[in-house]
């Protein structure tokens, strides 16, 4: 495994210790499985689990001209972020196509934490940098990833495992909501937020700290079922709960709109990049639309696999899996608006074979229902 290609995160050899399969994702060495991803997605949906995402990236934008340049970046409205609260947004391009979808905190006056997606935080820091020389803002732009560790822990439990060992009342924190303070006496930024469906907290911290962090939440939290999970069981938490994978759900020639984000676009804000396309989409309705397919057999969709209704191809899978929270193979899928309203009957060509699928309203699992939507 160590003459794999791929940047390490400073747990990667917690992760070798802990037996896990490592695979390339966005240029990084990751865990993908420890013990099962069947077992690690139990584990999360009932108990704990805990993830290393320190691929993910980190842009730090400061300055005077850091709020307006923010503005103009993401879709959502940046003045949301302020005091204790976290914003989601997508970032576009003028033609509306999505650069990456991100997390905005505000960090004091004129200062911000951008968190990114890991295969985007190249791309990413290169657009913001050239957005802002365009548009001579007066911001410093800095990449702060490498002096990052992120970890997620995740689950019902997670409350309850994280509280013990921090001098922040979690009942104060509430969703997309953050804090400092100290974890097992290491100084982070605890932030309600995650990639899973359920409850839990994104912790982010210095790399030095990362494996005395991990091991201690491990063992803190075995009692109540905690388990090292990997991305393998990450993809699929998000693909029950229709959170949106970058490059998948979104990407330049897909719009925020048609990925189902249209809550997340203030066009009554000002201008910013993609705005009219936008906001048209929102008033109008885009030509496609992202939904949920619940397959009606055993066929398990994958990728761009073709999405047709009788012999017309009206679209194509942008996710698929063995859904093990409804026992049953699920699909996100961008298609045709004419055939993206609930209860349509269509079918998913998987290896040359037609099988048959349902349109169904998203998400497929949310931890209010416990179940099938």
């Amino acid at each position: 495994m160590s003459n794999q290609e791929g940047k390490r995160t400073p747990l990667y050899e917690e992760h070798l210790a802990a037996g896990a399969r490592m695979v390339e994702f966005g240029g990084w060495l990751m865990p993908v499985q420890y013990t099962g991803i069947l077992e690690e997605h139990q584990a999360v949906r009932t108990q704990a689990g805990l993830f290393d995402v320190s691929h993910m990236g980190e842009i730090e934008i400061k300055g005077p001209d850091a709020f307006s340049l923010i503005q103009q970046l993401i879709t959502n409205d940046a003045s949301l972020a302020r005091g204790d609260r976290v914003i989601y947004s997508p970032m576009c391009y003028p033609d509306g196509g999505t650069v990456d979808d991100i997390l905005v905190y505000p960090q004091g006056e004129d200062k911000y934490l951008l968190v990114v997606n890991a295969a985007n935080t190249a791309k990413d820091l290169e657009w913001i940098q050239k957005q802002a020389e365009e548009g001579g803002a007066d911001a410093v732009i800095t990449d702060l990833s490498s002096a990052t560790v992120q970890l997620a822990l995740q689950g019902p439990e997670a409350a309850a495992i994280l509280q013990p060992l921090t001098d922040v009342n979690l009942q104060d924190l509430g969703y997309y909501r953050w804090t400092r303070g100290r974890v097992q006496g290491i100084y982070c930024l605890i932030s309600r937020t995650g990639y899973t469906g359920e409850d839990g907290f994104e912790l982010y911290l210095d790399p030095a700290e990362g494996p005395q962090m991990w091991r201690g939440l491990l063992e803190a939290g075995r009692d109540r079922g905690l388990k090292p999970c990997g991305l393998g069981a990450r993809d699929v938490l998000r693909l029950e709960a229709a959170l949106p994978l970058y490059g998948h759900e979104l990407g330049p020639h897909i719009t925020p709109v048609e990925a189902g984000l249209g809550r997340f676009i203030r066009p009554e804000k000002g201008e910013f990049n993609g705005r009219e396309v936008l906001k048209q989409q929102k008033e109008v309705g885009p030509p496609r639309r992202l939904v949920g397919l619940v397959m009606q057999d055993r066929g398990i969709p994958r990728p761009d696999y073709p999405v047709s209704r009788g012999d017309k191809v009206v679209g194509r899978v942008t996710s698929g899996s063995f859904a093990p929270a409804l026992g049953k193979n699920i699909a996100l899928a961008l298609v045709e608006k004419g055939y993206a309203l609930e209860g349509e009957e269509l079918t998913v060509n998987i290896r040359g074979r037609e099988h048959p699928a349902q349109v169904v309203p998203l998400p497929f699992y949310s931890r209010k229902k416990k179940g099938v939507s």
